[in-house]
């Protein structure tokens, strides 16, 4: 078969193009599979926040290796289980702003942190069967691990039938939306695509619910900020007080998050 000289320059600019497209690299960092056991759950996640038991509701959270009443893995479900409890010690949380503990509950962070670069994009996905009541503060969302801000929360439950998108800038630069939510405890997807702006300083994050594109927005200065994700079941707080008399479960499964690019 004969080709013309025109031809042949056209094949050739072509294979020059597709030369010079890059392709980047896809690499899990958290597997979905990471709840099928305890054994794989340890190896990606750890006990507790990343700074310790208490934080800024009136919930304790309770879990170790060897404790498993309020963080357990079962089906490769993972569930925080919250329940009233008397007598703590001590009697209010040792964060800011201090509130008296209620509840005994569970929270779990990535041990794999999240540094969003220009040379990288991260995704985080995962199932989650959030209760919405009155004083219930379940959440799934990333903050400073060196200084706050930035924090940006993909789930946030504040004992109504929303869930909540935000983006801090500051305590007082925020960026929040609303979704309604389904008291029913179905589950549903959310996810989080954080994407380098081309100033290499911003993030874009685009969220996301069962798969439909909800909301975007911009975490000034985040690029470079290495970030811990956690999932918590905190209690009272934003969520109004009193919280529920017995017991609140809050389940996650399928949870994936993977790093596009270096």
């Amino acid at each position: 078969m004969l080709f013309s000289n025109h031809f042949k320059a056209a094949l050739a600019l072509t294979a020059t193009v597709l030369c010079l497209t890059p392709v980047y690299a896809v690499t899990t960092v958290i597997p979905s599979t990471s709840f099928s056991s305890y054994t794989v759950f340890e190896s990606f996640w750890a006990y507790l926040y990343p700074w310790g038991s208490d934080h800024n509701g009136s919930a304790r959270m309770v879990g170790s290796s060897t404790d498993h009443s309020h963080i357990a893995v079962v089906s490769s479900t993972l569930s925080l289980i919250a329940t009233p409890t008397t007598n703590p010690v001590p009697p209010t949380s040792t964060a800011n702003p201090n509130p008296a503990i209620h509840y005994a509950s569970g929270a779990i962070h990535a041990k794999a942190q999240i540094t969003v670069t220009s040379a990288n994009s991260y995704t985080i996905s995962g199932d989650f069967s959030a209760p919405t009541v009155f004083g219930t503060w379940p959440a799934f969302w990333l903050t400073a691990v060196n200084s706050w801000p930035p924090e940006t929360d993909i789930g946030e439950w504040k004992g109504t039938n929303n869930n909540w998108f935000n983006t801090f800038n500051t305590s007082s630069i925020v960026k929040s939306t609303l979704v309604a939510w389904p008291a029913d405890l179905s589950f549903h997807t959310l996810k989080a695509v954080l994407t380098a702006e081309s100033n290499n300083v911003d993030v874009r994050i685009d969220f996301y619910m069962d798969n439909v594109l909800q909301t975007t927005q911009f975490g000034a200065g985040f690029v470079g900020q290495p970030l811990w994700l956690i999932i918590n079941l905190q209690m009272e707080g934003s969520a109004g007080s009193p919280g529920p008399s017995g017991t609140t479960t809050y389940k996650v499964r399928n949870m994936l998050v993977t790093r596009t690019g270096t």
